[in-house]
Protein backbone atom coordinates (compact mmCIF):
# COMPACT_ATOMS: atom_id res chain seq x y z
CA UNK A 1 0.00 0.00 0.00
CA UNK A 2 2.82 2.41 0.78
CA UNK A 3 4.34 1.87 -2.65
CA UNK A 4 0.95 2.56 -4.27
CA UNK A 5 0.46 5.79 -2.30
CA UNK A 6 3.97 6.99 -3.13
CA UNK A 7 3.29 6.39 -6.85
CA UNK A 8 0.04 8.39 -6.60
CA UNK A 9 1.85 11.28 -4.93
CA UNK A 10 4.54 11.21 -7.61
CA UNK A 11 1.91 11.28 -10.38
CA UNK A 12 0.11 14.19 -8.70
CA UNK A 13 3.30 16.26 -8.74
CA UNK A 14 4.06 15.79 -12.45
CA UNK A 15 1.81 18.48 -13.94
CA UNK A 16 2.77 21.11 -11.31
CA UNK A 17 6.43 20.35 -11.98
CA UNK A 18 5.99 20.90 -15.72
CA UNK A 19 3.86 23.99 -15.13
CA UNK A 20 6.70 25.42 -13.04
CA UNK A 21 9.20 24.47 -15.77
CA UNK A 22 7.05 26.22 -18.39
CA UNK A 23 6.84 29.38 -16.26
CA UNK A 24 10.60 29.32 -15.74
CA UNK A 25 11.28 28.97 -19.48
CA UNK A 26 8.91 31.82 -20.32
CA UNK A 27 10.79 34.10 -17.91
CA UNK A 28 14.07 33.28 -19.63
CA UNK A 29 12.94 33.16 -23.28
CA UNK A 30 10.87 36.28 -23.77
CA UNK A 31 8.48 36.70 -26.66
CA UNK A 32 8.68 33.07 -27.87
CA UNK A 33 5.84 31.21 -26.10
CA UNK A 34 5.32 28.92 -29.10
CA UNK A 35 8.96 27.80 -29.04
CA UNK A 36 8.73 27.09 -25.30
CA UNK A 37 5.56 25.04 -25.77
CA UNK A 38 7.03 23.10 -28.70
CA UNK A 39 10.18 22.28 -26.71
CA UNK A 40 8.10 20.86 -23.87
CA UNK A 41 5.89 18.96 -26.31
CA UNK A 42 8.92 17.43 -28.02
CA UNK A 43 10.30 16.46 -24.62
CA UNK A 44 7.03 14.79 -23.56
CA UNK A 45 6.48 13.13 -26.95
CA UNK A 46 10.06 11.78 -27.08
CA UNK A 47 10.80 13.51 -30.37
CA UNK A 48 13.22 15.95 -31.97
CA UNK A 49 12.64 19.56 -32.96
CA UNK A 50 13.76 21.58 -35.98
CA UNK A 51 13.60 25.34 -35.38
CA UNK A 52 13.87 27.81 -38.22
CA UNK A 53 14.23 31.56 -37.85
CA UNK A 54 16.59 34.51 -38.20
CA UNK A 55 19.59 34.71 -35.85
CA UNK A 56 19.27 36.34 -32.43
CA UNK A 57 15.84 34.96 -31.48
CA UNK A 58 16.92 32.98 -28.40
CA UNK A 59 16.96 29.56 -30.08
CA UNK A 60 20.21 28.58 -28.36
CA UNK A 61 19.09 30.16 -25.11
CA UNK A 62 15.84 28.19 -25.21
CA UNK A 63 17.39 24.74 -25.12
CA UNK A 64 20.06 25.88 -22.66
CA UNK A 65 17.26 27.05 -20.36
CA UNK A 66 15.49 23.72 -20.79
CA UNK A 67 18.71 21.95 -19.78
CA UNK A 68 18.88 24.16 -16.68
CA UNK A 69 15.31 23.18 -15.85
CA UNK A 70 16.00 19.45 -16.13
CA UNK A 71 18.34 17.07 -14.37
CA UNK A 72 20.27 16.43 -17.56
CA UNK A 73 23.30 17.65 -19.47
CA UNK A 74 23.52 19.83 -22.56
CA UNK A 75 25.89 20.10 -25.51
CA UNK A 76 25.96 22.62 -28.31
CA UNK A 77 27.45 21.56 -31.65
CA UNK A 78 28.17 24.17 -34.33
CA UNK A 79 27.75 22.55 -37.72
CA UNK A 80 30.23 23.59 -40.44
CA UNK A 81 30.98 22.45 -44.01
CA UNK A 82 34.30 20.84 -42.98
CA UNK A 83 32.75 18.76 -40.21
CA UNK A 84 33.34 15.00 -39.99
CA UNK A 85 31.01 12.32 -38.57
CA UNK A 86 33.54 11.62 -35.82
CA UNK A 87 33.12 15.23 -34.64
CA UNK A 88 29.64 14.13 -33.56
CA UNK A 89 29.97 10.48 -32.68
CA UNK A 90 33.50 10.29 -31.30
CA UNK A 91 36.15 7.88 -32.54
CA UNK A 92 38.55 5.11 -31.58
CA UNK A 93 41.71 6.67 -30.16
CA UNK A 94 45.02 4.80 -30.21
CA UNK A 95 46.83 4.60 -26.86
CA UNK A 96 50.53 3.86 -27.47
CA UNK A 97 51.21 2.93 -23.84
CA UNK A 98 49.37 -0.38 -24.28
CA UNK A 99 48.90 -0.49 -28.05
CA UNK A 100 45.08 -0.50 -27.75
CA UNK A 101 42.27 1.50 -29.30
CA UNK A 102 39.63 2.93 -26.98
CA UNK A 103 36.44 4.67 -27.94
CA UNK A 104 36.34 8.38 -27.06
CA UNK A 105 32.73 9.56 -26.87
CA UNK A 106 31.65 12.56 -28.93
CA UNK A 107 29.19 15.35 -28.13
CA UNK A 108 26.12 13.27 -29.01
CA UNK A 109 26.46 11.42 -25.69
CA UNK A 110 24.46 14.06 -23.83
CA UNK A 111 20.78 14.42 -22.99
CA UNK A 112 20.01 17.65 -24.85
CA UNK A 113 21.80 18.47 -28.10
CA UNK A 114 21.72 21.77 -29.95
CA UNK A 115 22.63 21.13 -33.60
CA UNK A 116 23.28 24.73 -34.56
CA UNK A 117 22.85 25.59 -38.27
CA UNK A 118 22.37 21.94 -39.10
CA UNK A 119 22.13 22.56 -42.85
CA UNK A 120 25.78 23.63 -42.99
CA UNK A 121 27.07 20.06 -42.52
CA UNK A 122 27.70 17.63 -45.42
CA UNK A 123 25.85 14.37 -46.10
CA UNK A 124 28.05 12.02 -44.04
CA UNK A 125 27.56 14.14 -40.93
CA UNK A 126 23.82 14.28 -41.57
CA UNK A 127 23.84 10.48 -41.84
CA UNK A 128 25.53 10.10 -38.46
CA UNK A 129 23.01 12.43 -36.85
CA UNK A 130 20.12 10.62 -38.56
CA UNK A 131 21.17 7.31 -36.98
CA UNK A 132 21.37 8.95 -33.56
CA UNK A 133 17.92 10.53 -33.91
CA UNK A 134 16.24 7.43 -35.32
CA UNK A 135 17.91 4.63 -33.37
CA UNK A 136 19.22 6.34 -30.20
CA UNK A 137 22.62 4.90 -31.00
CA UNK A 138 25.74 5.68 -33.02
CA UNK A 139 28.02 3.35 -34.97
CA UNK A 140 31.79 3.65 -35.23
CA UNK A 141 33.55 0.97 -37.24
CA UNK A 142 31.87 -2.35 -36.45
CA UNK A 143 30.69 -1.29 -32.98
CA UNK A 144 27.47 0.45 -31.89
CA UNK A 145 27.01 2.52 -28.75
CA UNK A 146 23.72 3.40 -27.06
CA UNK A 147 22.88 7.02 -26.38
CA UNK A 148 21.25 8.22 -23.13
CA UNK A 149 17.63 7.23 -22.59
CA UNK A 150 16.69 10.91 -22.38
CA UNK A 151 17.92 12.20 -25.73
CA UNK A 152 16.52 15.24 -27.55
CA UNK A 153 17.98 17.05 -30.55
CA UNK A 154 16.97 20.62 -31.26
CA UNK A 155 18.38 21.65 -34.63
CA UNK A 156 18.35 25.18 -36.01
CA UNK A 157 18.28 26.53 -39.55
CA UNK A 158 18.92 30.08 -40.65
CA UNK A 159 16.54 30.92 -43.53
CA UNK A 160 18.48 34.04 -44.48
CA UNK A 161 21.88 32.61 -45.46
CA UNK A 162 21.98 29.89 -48.13
CA UNK A 163 25.66 30.08 -49.12
CA UNK A 164 27.63 27.05 -47.94
CA UNK A 165 24.54 25.09 -46.91
CA UNK A 166 23.30 21.60 -47.74
CA UNK A 167 19.55 20.94 -47.99
CA UNK A 168 18.46 18.38 -45.44
CA UNK A 169 17.40 15.07 -47.03
CA UNK A 170 13.71 14.21 -46.77
CA UNK A 171 14.51 11.12 -44.68
CA UNK A 172 16.17 13.26 -42.03
CA UNK A 173 13.47 15.93 -42.10
CA UNK A 174 10.93 13.17 -41.46
CA UNK A 175 12.82 12.21 -38.29
CA UNK A 176 12.10 15.62 -36.78
CA UNK A 177 8.80 15.34 -34.97
CA UNK A 178 8.13 19.08 -35.32
CA UNK A 179 9.36 21.94 -37.50
CA UNK A 180 8.75 25.23 -35.71
CA UNK A 181 9.10 28.71 -37.17
CA UNK A 182 10.11 31.61 -34.92
CA UNK A 183 9.87 35.31 -35.73
CA UNK A 184 10.94 38.64 -34.29
CA UNK A 185 9.37 39.84 -31.01
CA UNK A 186 7.37 43.04 -30.80
CA UNK A 187 8.67 46.35 -29.46
CA UNK A 188 7.46 45.84 -25.88
CA UNK A 189 9.08 42.41 -25.69
CA UNK A 190 12.33 43.81 -27.12
CA UNK A 191 12.40 46.30 -24.24
CA UNK A 192 11.92 43.43 -21.76
CA UNK A 193 14.75 41.49 -23.41
CA UNK A 194 17.05 44.50 -23.09
CA UNK A 195 16.20 44.82 -19.37
CA UNK A 196 16.79 41.10 -18.80
CA UNK A 197 20.16 41.34 -20.54
CA UNK A 198 21.19 44.27 -18.32
CA UNK A 199 20.20 42.36 -15.16
CA UNK A 200 22.19 39.32 -16.23
CA UNK A 201 25.23 41.43 -17.10
CA UNK A 202 25.05 43.20 -13.73
CA UNK A 203 24.74 39.95 -11.76
CA UNK A 204 27.15 37.98 -13.98
CA UNK A 205 24.67 35.09 -13.82
CA UNK A 206 23.15 33.78 -17.02
CA UNK A 207 20.12 31.51 -16.86
CA UNK A 208 19.66 30.94 -13.13
CA UNK A 209 18.31 27.43 -12.53
CA UNK A 210 14.72 26.99 -11.35
CA UNK A 211 14.15 26.18 -7.66
CA UNK A 212 13.28 22.54 -8.42
CA UNK A 213 14.70 21.05 -11.65
CA UNK A 214 12.58 18.30 -13.16
CA UNK A 215 14.19 14.88 -12.79
CA UNK A 216 14.61 12.47 -15.68
CA UNK A 217 12.38 9.98 -13.85
CA UNK A 218 9.65 12.64 -13.82
CA UNK A 219 10.05 13.12 -17.58
CA UNK A 220 9.63 9.39 -18.20
CA UNK A 221 6.63 9.24 -15.83
CA UNK A 222 5.03 12.22 -17.60
CA UNK A 223 5.54 10.51 -20.95
CA UNK A 224 3.64 7.49 -19.67
CA UNK A 225 0.80 9.73 -18.49
CA UNK A 226 0.70 11.43 -21.90
CA UNK A 227 0.35 8.08 -23.65
CA UNK A 228 -2.59 7.19 -21.37
CA UNK A 229 -4.66 10.26 -22.26
CA UNK A 230 -8.03 9.58 -23.87
CA UNK A 231 -8.00 9.85 -27.66
CA UNK A 232 -11.47 9.28 -29.10
CA UNK A 233 -12.04 7.29 -32.28
CA UNK A 234 -13.37 10.45 -33.93
CA UNK A 235 -10.16 12.39 -33.25
CA UNK A 236 -8.04 9.45 -34.40
CA UNK A 237 -10.08 9.31 -37.63
CA UNK A 238 -9.53 13.06 -38.04
CA UNK A 239 -5.74 12.64 -37.84
CA UNK A 240 -5.87 9.79 -40.36
CA UNK A 241 -8.06 11.88 -42.69
CA UNK A 242 -5.55 14.76 -42.60
CA UNK A 243 -2.77 12.40 -43.65
CA UNK A 244 -4.95 10.77 -46.34
CA UNK A 245 -5.71 14.22 -47.74
CA UNK A 246 -2.00 14.70 -48.44
CA UNK A 247 -2.02 11.45 -50.50
CA UNK A 248 -5.36 11.98 -52.26
CA UNK A 249 -5.76 15.76 -52.25
CA UNK A 250 -8.22 15.78 -55.15
CA UNK A 251 -10.83 14.18 -52.86
CA UNK A 252 -10.76 17.26 -50.66
CA UNK A 253 -9.62 20.30 -52.64
CA UNK A 254 -8.72 21.01 -56.27
CA UNK A 255 -6.32 23.68 -55.06
CA UNK A 256 -4.57 21.20 -52.79
CA UNK A 257 -4.28 18.70 -55.65
CA UNK A 258 -2.62 21.38 -57.77
CA UNK A 259 -0.14 22.30 -55.02
CA UNK A 260 0.96 18.96 -53.59
CA UNK A 261 3.49 16.65 -55.25
CA UNK A 262 4.18 14.28 -52.32
CA UNK A 263 2.31 13.73 -49.08
CA UNK A 264 3.16 12.85 -45.49
CA UNK A 265 4.08 9.38 -44.21
CA UNK A 266 2.37 7.50 -41.35
CA UNK A 267 5.17 8.87 -39.18
CA UNK A 268 3.41 12.23 -39.51
CA UNK A 269 0.21 10.72 -38.08
CA UNK A 270 2.17 9.33 -35.15
CA UNK A 271 3.80 12.73 -34.60
CA UNK A 272 0.46 14.55 -34.63
CA UNK A 273 -1.10 12.07 -32.21
CA UNK A 274 1.83 12.06 -29.76
CA UNK A 275 2.21 15.84 -29.81
CA UNK A 276 -1.53 16.49 -29.53
CA UNK A 277 -1.54 14.25 -26.46
CA UNK A 278 1.38 16.19 -24.98
CA UNK A 279 -0.30 19.54 -25.67
CA UNK A 280 -3.53 18.39 -24.03
CA UNK A 281 -1.60 17.12 -20.98
CA UNK A 282 0.30 20.41 -20.63
CA UNK A 283 -3.03 22.25 -20.67
CA UNK A 284 -4.33 20.12 -17.82
CA UNK A 285 -6.76 17.96 -19.76
CA UNK A 286 -7.05 14.16 -19.77
CA UNK A 287 -8.39 13.96 -23.33
CA UNK A 288 -7.26 15.11 -26.79
CA UNK A 289 -9.47 17.57 -28.65
CA UNK A 290 -9.60 18.41 -32.38
CA UNK A 291 -8.14 21.82 -31.44
CA UNK A 292 -4.99 20.07 -30.20
CA UNK A 293 -4.64 18.35 -33.57
CA UNK A 294 -5.20 21.62 -35.46
CA UNK A 295 -2.64 23.44 -33.30
CA UNK A 296 0.01 20.78 -33.89
CA UNK A 297 -0.66 19.98 -37.56
CA UNK A 298 1.33 22.88 -39.11
CA UNK A 299 4.54 22.05 -37.21
CA UNK A 300 4.11 18.30 -37.78
CA UNK A 301 3.41 18.58 -41.52
CA UNK A 302 5.21 21.57 -43.02
CA UNK A 303 8.55 19.73 -43.37
CA UNK A 304 6.92 16.52 -44.62
CA UNK A 305 5.05 17.92 -47.63
CA UNK A 306 6.69 18.31 -51.04
CA UNK A 307 5.14 20.99 -53.21
CA UNK A 308 4.68 20.96 -56.96
CA UNK A 309 7.33 22.96 -58.81
CA UNK A 310 4.71 25.26 -60.29
CA UNK A 311 3.26 25.97 -56.86
CA UNK A 312 6.72 26.77 -55.51
CA UNK A 313 7.33 29.13 -58.42
CA UNK A 314 4.11 30.97 -57.52
CA UNK A 315 5.27 31.35 -53.92
CA UNK A 316 2.97 28.75 -52.37
CA UNK A 317 4.32 27.52 -49.02
CA UNK A 318 3.89 24.33 -47.03
CA UNK A 319 2.15 26.46 -44.40
CA UNK A 320 -0.48 27.43 -46.98
CA UNK A 321 -0.95 23.74 -47.84
CA UNK A 322 -1.55 22.85 -44.20
CA UNK A 323 -4.08 25.68 -43.86
CA UNK A 324 -5.87 24.40 -46.96
CA UNK A 325 -5.90 20.91 -45.43
CA UNK A 326 -7.40 22.14 -42.18
CA UNK A 327 -10.03 24.15 -44.07
CA UNK A 328 -11.23 21.20 -46.16
CA UNK A 329 -10.87 18.13 -43.93
CA UNK A 330 -13.93 18.10 -41.64
CA UNK A 331 -13.17 18.14 -37.93
CA UNK A 332 -15.27 16.05 -35.51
Amino acid sequence: MEDSRSLDVAAATLRPAFDALSRYLNTQILGQPLLVERLLIALLADGHLLVEGPPGLAKTRAIKALAHGLEGDFQRVQFTPDMLPSDLTGSDIYHPEDGAFRFQRGPLFHNLILADEINRAPAKVQSALLEAMAEHQISVGNASYRLPQLFLVMATQNPIEQEGTYPLPEAQLDRFMLHTLVDYPDRATTLQIMALSRREAASAVELPPPPHPVSQDSVFAARREVLNLTLSDAVAEYIAALIEATHKPALYSATLAEWLRWGASPRAAIAIERCARARAWLQGRDYVSPEDVQAIAPDALRHRLLLDYGAQARGVTAQACVEELLNHVPAP
